[in-house]
């Protein structure tokens, strides 16, 4: 039993486990096109999951030594660990923004303990307490930053273009650019009628939503990190207006990388953007009560578990989501700095 689910139209997906996570699987897409089949995602670099595509890809009557290309939704793990596996045996090419094939680059280039010198100062300017930061200076000492995911992930071929009507044989596909939850994001949207458009299926194509549209979570959204770049961002901001975009394009069906596929985008858009609006003005009224750091509102805030057992890596997380939510309002006028505080704390304005 693959899981593998036949969408019609040449188009599958394939469930590819991701090792100790609770979304459980990468859904891997195949697209079949004139020139051999195109992958969008691959999923995490694990033996387990390597098998587990191959095995999806001979459900779906193909193989990896025939992938033509692959396109990447953004540079995560989960989602581009297995391009360099999959172009190996194969010879596909690989494509993704050019935003995020910058922070793959980065990633690979950097010294080996730089972005834990880099993650150790963000996190004790964002309030971290000493406990937390000490494994990570421990880790520096010990020089194993080599550990970090992404850090041999593969650098593409080919950049993605934001409105570009991809290069595929038979096929018409286009790019959307959704920056939010990394900085070079895209969904892509098959312009052609859905196989379901004669029974009356509403609506324009599908989309493959990567992590940016999901049926029953929100996706994180923390900060874009650099360490050679300063320039304040605004993730959630863009986040919600490309929410906004996909929102107008208005697909048939939705086809994420994770949960399952479903339709209404627009309502779906709707809900995501009421729940960041509700959790601004939670967070707002936290700071009402008093001023907190970045670290402060991350362990007062709602998650799916207590802040007690939440996972030493999934903290840092969390605080780089409370830290884009911070910039969020103060950029609407809603919060701002406490001046002379040393870690930073915001009060509500």
């Amino acid at each position: 039993m693959t899981g593998v689910t036949d969408h019609g139209g040449g188009v599958w997906s394939i469930p590819v486990p991701i090792p100790d996570n609770p979304l459980g699987h990468t859904l891997v897409h195949l697209l079949d096109t004139d020139r051999g089949p195109v992958l969008v995602d691959t999923g995490w670099d694990d033996p387990t999951a390597w098998d587990t595509l191959a095995t999806g890809l001979a459900a779906c009557g193909t193989s990896v030594a025939e992938v033509h290309g692959v396109l990447v939704t953004h540079h995560h793990p989960d989602h581009h660990g297995l391009s360099a596996r999959v172009r190996e045996a194969s010879g596909a090419w690989i494509a993704m923004h050019a935003a995020d094939a910058e922070v793959v680059r980065r990633s690979r280039e950097a010294e080996p303990t730089r972005w834990l010198d880099y993650l150790a100062g963000k996190l004790a300017a964002a309030g971290a307490p000493e406990e937390h930061l000490a494994p990570l200076r421990a880790a520096r000492a010990a020089g194993r930053a080599d550990a970090l995911p992404g850090t041999r992930a593969a650098q593409p071929d080919r950049h993605i273009a934001p409105g570009e009507l991809l290069d595929l044989a038979g096929r018409r596909l286009r790019a959307i650019w959704t920056p939010g939850h990394t900085p070079g994001h895209v969904c892509l949207h098959l312009e052609e009628a859905h196989p379901a458009a004669g029974e009356g299926l509403p609506g324009h194509g599908r989309l493959f939503s990567g992590d940016h549209l999901l049926p029953g979570i929100s996706p994180h959204i923390g900060l874009y990190e650099d360490p050679d770049d300063a320039t304040v961002t605004d993730p959630l901001g863009d986040y919600l207006d490309s929410l906004e975009r996909v929102a107008a394009l208005d697909p048939a069906e939705v086809l994420p990388a994770h949960q399952h596929a479903f339709t209404d985008a627009p309502r779906r858009v709707r809900e995501l953007l009421r729940h960041h609006e509700e959790r601004l003005a939670g967070l707002r009224g936290l700071l009402l009560a008093a001023p907190l750091t970045p670290w402060q509102l991350a362990e007062a805030m709602e998650w799916n578990r207590p802040w007690a057992d939440i996972p030493y890596g999934s903290r840092n997380i969390a605080v780089s989501e409370a830290e884009a939510h911070l910039r969020r309002l103060v950029k609407l006028g809603r919060a701002e700095p406490v001046p002379g505080t040393d870690p930073v704390a915001y009060q509500a304005r």
